[in-house]
């Protein structure tokens, strides 16, 4: 006598992430979400400065299979107001913004930080909480560990700020979605 077999799941389309970024700290921090959910779903970072549009956005995904799930960010520094209106203006990408950097976004699994900081304030407060040097475009290990055990407490954090405003980022969206698409 046969067992029965159960009928087949419809398959689910798993989007593409594209994260275009403004700096080789954004690229490196997106590598480390992707190793950090393994799930199978695929962050394509790509540096391409501050000079970004919806036309830059399209060359970059033309020839690359896409799919209607696919969803674009933009993770920049918000602290250069011409550079932010023109991030604004692409309605196709979900802006991803730090202001002053995306250093704060780090800061932010230390500590709740209120006062209007500077990227460099960001840095020596990430040096004294880290006990070493950290380098933009570099997580070391400790900072990992960090970005790992508080991310929760980071995205906390960071929802009680207004965005654009210093200090404020909105990071924690991408990871609302991240760990959504992980359940």
């Amino acid at each position: 006598m046969g067992r029965t077999r159960q009928a087949s799941k419809e398959k689910k389309i798993k989007p593409h992430f594209w994260v275009f970024c403004e700096g080789k700290t954004e690229e490196t921090y997106v590598c480390f979400l992707r190793s950090k959910y393994r799930i199978p779903i695929e962050i394509i970072p790509k540096v391409i400065g501050s000079n970004v549009d919806e036309k830059l956005i399209k060359r970059h995904k033309r020839g690359k299979p896409t799919h209607e799930k696919d969803i674009d960010f933009l993770m920049y520094d918000a602290d250069v107001n011409e550079v932010l209106v023109r991030l604004q203006k692409i309605k196709s990408a979900k802006l991803l913004a730090s202001n002053p950097s995306i250093e704060l976004w780090f800061l932010l699994h230390y500590k709740n930080q209120t006062a209007h900081i500077t990227t460099d304030n960001c840095i020596r407060e990430l040096n004294n909480r880290n006990h070493n040097n950290y380098k933009k475009g570099v997580l070391d290990q400790k900072l990992r560990e960090k970005l790992n055990e508080k991310c929760s407490d980071a995205c906390k954090r960071a929802k009680q700020k207004e965005l654009f405003n210093n200090p404020s980022t909105n990071v924690y969206e991408l990871i609302q979605i991240l760990e959504d698409i992980k359940r």
